[in-house]
């Protein structure tokens, strides 16, 4: 029996319900990340014993499943965007927004699909706007490729972020106490392309790279979504 098959157990003698409990353990995971989620803090902050929550939940991994699904509410769009392209977009900028606001998210991305009734409601929107614009396996693929990019790209940024707070130097900071190392390394001449890279690259924030790289593998899908169908079966 899954997490969404186990009925909730009465709220007796003190309420608690999932809503307050996976409330509770977001709130630790904003402040903490996944590490400072434990059944015993979180029935702390809900006033109650750890065993109460057993009676909702057999493990932590599932209070994970609970807490990511409670996001996907997050990602999930307003309205169905008019075409496979503009859904693709939006769910990977909407997923970026909400891991920004629980960077642990980046932390529960990918693996396994996710069985929660809002992340199957994001797979069914992303599914119906490529409704038969190719056949299941290439659909399959085009939905792959995307969510591998945005789940790279939020990782990415992410520990970006969370190496800012580590140590407590912005991403200018670590480059002006880094440079005198990194120009000496590449007065050797043995780095040519990344000096190249280093002194006439065009630096770019954080959401115009995300959204760049995005539309370069949107790019990428459509030209196989409108290439025609490879002839199965043996040749000759």
């Amino acid at each position: 029996m899954t997490v969404w098959d186990r009925p909730e157990p009465p709220a007796r003698p003190v309420p608690l319900d999932r809503e307050r409990m996976v409330a509770a353990a977001i709130a630790l995971a904003d402040e903490g990340g996944l590490e400072a989620v434990s059944l015993r803090k979180v029935a702390a902050r809900l006033d109650t014993g750890p065993m109460r929550l057993y009676g909702h939940i057999s493990s932590k991994e599932e209070l994970f499943d609970l807490m990511l699904d409670e996001v996907y509410a997050e990602i999930l769009p307003e309205e169905q965007p008019g075409d496979w392209r503009e859904a693709l977009r939006v769910r990977a900028h909407r997923t970026r927004r909400a891991a920004l606001r629980h960077p642990w998210l980046a932390d529960l991305l990918g693996g396994r699909p996710t069985l929660g009734p809002n992340a199957l409601a994001v797979a069914e929107a992303t599914l119906a706007a490529l409704d038969g614009v190719a056949d299941l396996d290439t659909v399959t693929r085009a939905v792959e490729t995307v969510s591998a990019y945005l789940t790279g790209a939020i990782r990415r940024e992410i520990a970006n972020l969370r190496a800012e707070r580590a140590t407590g130097l912005s991403k200018r900071d670590w480059q002006r106490a880094s440079g005198p190392h990194l120009s000496r390394m590449l007065d050797t001449g043995r780095f040519p392309a990344l000096a190249r890279f280093v002194h006439d690259g065009t630096e770019v924030d954080a959401e115009t790279s995300f959204a760049t790289g995005l539309d370069w593998v949107l790019d990428a899908v459509a030209a196989k979504l409108a290439a025609p169908p490879r002839p199965s079966g043996p040749v000759g």
